[in-house]
């Protein structure tokens, strides 16, 4: 899926920052033909949270990450399922390909000088530190928020608002039975500049099914001005 977010009133100096979000792959093998589809002119890869779960081959988590790698710099949070295949393992993976692993803390986007990318580890683990993810959060003019779970959300806003927030964890329901299901379908809304993305996941869990909530990734164009 395709999103624009319009940061503020455009110029002669308007620039983009283009970002590839995807979330909840699981068990399921990057698509050839999806990464022909995508843009060239990748910023960054995002990977919102599990990436994996128990009794996933290694083998296939190290070519889901070599694949998204080759869209650009790839940035990682911690999901819930993630660690069932071990922590160091998925270190030394996302490691291998030159990712960065955002536990709460916040950094620079290279070449993107006026912001800031901020990620949170997951609830699931007790690790979260929101304060800690958002320390000097104010050096940078726009952020880009990740986390896992879209809860963190309300804690986070309780001390900053950032340009943009991106999360998954909830599939979209997965089985939806018409506009019922066990957790809202995905979306992106934006608002006065900001915007907000929850997707409804790439993969599937527990069953290898879903109904009324498709699969998604995500590019999202965000135009700005320095």
């Amino acid at each position: 899926m395709r999103h624009h977010l319009i940061v503020e009133a455009l110029s002669s100096t308007r620039r983009q920052l283009k970002v590839f979000f995807i979330s909840d792959i699981h068990r399921r093998k990057i698509d050839e033909k999806l990464l022909k589809k995508i843009d060239k002119d990748i910023d960054l890869v995002i990977i919102g949270g599990d990436l994996a779960e128990k009794n996933v081959p290694l083998s296939r988590i190290n070519r889901n990450v070599q694949k998204l790698s080759q869209l650009g710099q790839v940035f990682y949070v911690w999901g819930n399922n993630d660690r069932e295949v071990g922590e160091e393992t998925i270190r030394q993976i996302i490691g291998q390909h030159d990712g960065i692993i955002l536990e709460n803390k916040n950094m620079p986007i290279h070449s993107h000088s006026s912001w800031g990318i901020c990620g949170t580890d997951d609830p699931s683990c007790l690790k979260l530190d929101v304060e800690q993810a958002l320390e000097n959060i104010e050096q940078y003019k726009n952020v880009l928020f990740v986390s896992h779970q879209p809860v963190v959300w309300e804690e986070v806003e309780r001390y900053y608002h950032p340009t943009l927030m991106l999360a998954g964890h909830t599939h979209g329901g997965q089985i939806r039975l018409g506009k019922f299901g066990i957790s809202e379908k995905g979306s992106f809304e934006s608002v006065g500049g900001r915007g907000k993305l929850i997707s409804n996941g790439y993969g599937t869990t527990t069953l290898p099914l879903r109904l009324g909530a498709r699969p998604e990734c995500h590019i999202i164009t965000i135009s700005y001005t320095e």
